[in-house]
């Protein structure tokens, strides 16, 4: 069996977790109350809802019925147990984010839902941008520093592959205000979604690279005194596979004509 590519490193990951701060963790509740609005929309009562997460503390507090578990590399799930399975925004750490929804997929009961939030890729460009520039002037090379995060297309197109039905996908932006580049760095390590790439640096960063990115940073992206920082939360969500589910028409079987609905001229093409 072929193994996904270590892109992250679990280990530091833990660690960078583990020195989060909770007034730093907004992002967290931000995805939070998006699948609380999520489910009020649902005409449904789950009784059997699980969470995964990197925050089990933070998401079990916002739901006290969910079975909360880490979000390792195999999930501590049972199959076909829950009605209901929130993947909690840290899909994008994940060295096998499509084994990650299949297994969520199994661990739901038939026509249960999944919705699993995660960092799109138009999160933090403006960091990636600066940081590039200035590693590239600085040193003449660039080396990893953000986790790679899928585009919305991507990201909904995992959904089909790992088995969903009535697949969706949306995105939902956040724009954070900050005082200077300094401050979003800090604020990143406080979220603990600090560097865990395995490919990252083993040394510190340079201070005449963070320096140099700083100043890219305000020069290209000052917004009336303050930087501003994209974070894109995707959410996608899905059923497991069910007879009852809408099911789409077999090719040719439709009763009516596209012309007839548009009130235009059907032509006949050629071979």
């Amino acid at each position: 069996m072929n193994m996904p590519p270590q892109i992250t490193d679990r280990t530091q990951l833990r660690r960078n977790r583990a020195r989060a701060q909770a007034d730093a963790l907004f992002l967290q509740e931000t995805a939070i109350g998006e699948v609380q609005d999520r489910l009020s929309m649902v005409n449904r009562e789950f009784t059997a809802p699980a969470v995964v997460t990197g925050f089990p503390e933070l998401w079990q507090n916002a739901f006290p019925e969910a079975h909360c578990v880490t979000d390792d590399e195999v999930l501590p799930l049972q199959d076909a147990s829950y009605d209901l399975v929130v993947h909690g925004l840290c899909l994008h750490w994940a060295n096998d984010p499509v084994g990650q929804l299949i297994q969520c997929r199994r661990a739901l009961r038939p026509d249960g839902l999944l919705i699993c939030l995660s960092f799109g890729g138009q999160t933090l460009h403006e960091l990636r941008s600066a940081l590039a520039q200035a590693e590239a002037e600085i040193t003449g090379g660039l080396s990893p520093r953000v986790a790679p995060m899928g585009e919305l297309r991507e990201l909904g197109a995992l959904l089909q592959r790992a088995g969903y039905s009535l697949p969706v996908a949306d995105a939902v932006p956040v724009r954070a205000m900050y005082e200077t580049a300094w401050h979003l760095m800090r604020d990143l390590r406080a979220m603990g979604e600090g560097n865990a790439l395995t490919g990252r640096l083993r040394r510190m960063t340079g201070r005449g690279v963070l320096i140099r990115a700083a100043e890219i940073y305000a020069e290209s992206f000052m917004d009336h005194g303050r930087m501003p920082a994209t974070f894109e939360i995707v959410v996608l969500t899905g059923w497991s596979p069910h007879a009852s589910q809408p099911q789409p028409l077999r090719p040719g079987s439709a009763s009516a004509h596209l012309a007839d609905a548009l009130g235009t001229r059907q032509t006949k093409v050629g071979n």
